[in-house]
């Protein structure tokens, strides 16, 4: 009952029209940067306790990119609220066709643990732009973040525009039960069949945020030296934990050797050889997911690092070689700092060996071959890519951001934000000119005149 009072709250206060209104929304996204650029070390704190990140990986990848969302919004929220006027038929002359956008009313948005701030206030964002109410439930496992953004959106928001409900999976199966008009959810393939299960009740619209085994294909052609450093940032940024790491290695069997001896040297140059006393080095969430990720290593296989400690809840980047689809480490995916690497021979054979896969979030592939790029991009199904590096395509406001299949439905970011929280809803205003006769009955010989309109 507590929740249902909740949600009509929000609804109650949608139903005054004001957040309909592009200059409430700009004011309200505009107060919330305002918060944000005054309690940065609040935010900054928060993700250290929560995952032991660096101020600069915490300002990177979470404060940063929403500030960055936040003014891509408001830059152009105005221009994309306006009704958009398009062709008419001719069978429908005279008149005028519209597209008008409207807010689909209140929104439930459930978040992961793993960039709790940024994953939290991103789909916030592309929520208020579209002129909705919010209903936030961040994860219970960040709770120190979690905390820290109930706090910002209480003293950002009127309670009935924008609320947090905290809590762990009591919380979550309860707020889905309520009938909200979209769900937004990131996390795991199997929590978000969950949330579709229970969405499909009150025939609300949802958006899934997955994961997946990401693959990054390094073929015979490609910069080692530059693969090998965009690789090891991206797959050990916040220890592995990010949907889009690069899961595992897929490099042509003749440069393998050099590329995993550049690979060992950048872990040392960016993390030092102690990483687990490297302050900058992010540590696991919690023992749960820390035991998990440890259960994936295969001591046989490790080439580089494995060593752990349960106190500090920290795994060096490790290296495993020899791996093979047989492996535990492959049956699942990693979120973890855990990079496995398989060889190739033949290109088509990786093509085959990855296709066997449910579709991936993101892939990623280094060549110099501009063919064996066409190749990929045409061959393959996934959420996002990227072409000589990782991870980047997330950071931008220009794409759009989701996965296919398992890895997830709906699309983010920018402009995309926007349309995921819209109703596009379509009119004709007809004019009261006098009609065409061929429209109404009795329709006597008119059939030539329809066929040859329409």
């Amino acid at each position: 009952m507590e929740y249902e009072r909740l949600v009509r709250r929000q609804k109650e206060f949608f139903k005054m029209g004001k957040t309909k209104k592009p200059g409430f929304r700009i004011f309200y996204l505009r107060k919330l940067l305002k918060w944000m650029e005054e309690n940065e070390d609040r935010i900054l704190r928060a993700l250290s306790q929560d995952l032991g990140k660096s101020s600069t990986e915490g300002y990177m990848t979470e404060i940063g990119m929403v500030k960055e969302e936040i003014r891509f919004n408001m830059k152009h929220l105005t221009f994309w609220a306006k009704p958009k006027r398009v062709k008419t038929s001719a069978t429908q002359f005279p008149s005028f066709s519209f597209i008008y956008r409207e807010p689909y009313g209140v929104v439930l948005i459930m978040a992961p643990w793993n960039y709790p701030f940024q994953l939290t206030v991103a789909p916030l964002i592309g929520a208020i732009s579209a002129g909705n109410c919010a209903v936030l439930k961040p994860s219970s496992y960040s709770v120190h973040t979690s905390a820290m953004i109930q706090e910002m959106i209480r003293e950002v928001f009127p309670s009935g525009y924008v609320t947090v409900v905290t809590g762990g999976r009591e919380e979550n199966e309860a707020l889905l039960s309520e009938k909200f008009d979209y769900v937004f959810f990131t996390g795991s393939a199997k929590a978000g069949k969950s949330v579709m299960e229970k969405a499909a009740t009150h025939l609300t619209p949802v958006i899934l945020e997955l994961g997946g085994k990401s693959p990054c294909i390094v073929d015979e052609t490609a910069d080692l030296k530059t693969a090998a450093r965009r690789i090891v940032w991206g797959k050990f940024l916040n220890a592995g934990q990010t949907c889009v790491a690069p899961d595992y290695v897929l490099v042509q069997h003749s440069v393998k050797k050099k590329l995993i001896h550049y690979i060992e040297k950048q872990i040392q140059k960016m993390y030092g050889f102690a990483p687990l006393d490297n302050e900058e080095y992010s540590s696991i969430i919690n023992q749960r997911h820390f035991k998990r990720i440890c259960g994936l290593m295969d001591e046989r296989k490790v080439i580089y690092g494995g060593r752990t400690d349960s106190m500090t809840l920290k795994i060096e980047p490790t290296v495993m070689d020899s791996v093979t689809w047989d492996d535990a480490v492959m049956k699942e995916e990693i979120f973890g700092p855990i990079l496995p690497i398989m060889s190739y021979y033949d290109l088509k054979e990786a093509v085959s060996a990855i296709d066997a896969q449910s579709r991936p979030l993101a892939l990623y592939l280094f060549t110099k071959d501009k063919k064996r790029e066409s190749f990929i991009l045409r061959e393959f199904s996934y959420g996002e890519g990227c072409i000589n590096d990782t991870v980047v395509p997330l950071a931008t406001p220009y794409l759009l951001f989701g996965g296919e299949g398992q890895s997830g439905m709906g699309k983010y970011h920018g402009k995309a934000s926007f349309d995921t929280f819209t109703h596009e809803k379509s009119i004709i205003r007809k004019s009261l000119l006098e009609d065409p006769p061929l429209w109404y009955p009795p329709f006597w010989d008119y059939l030539k005149t329809r066929k040859k309109l329409m």
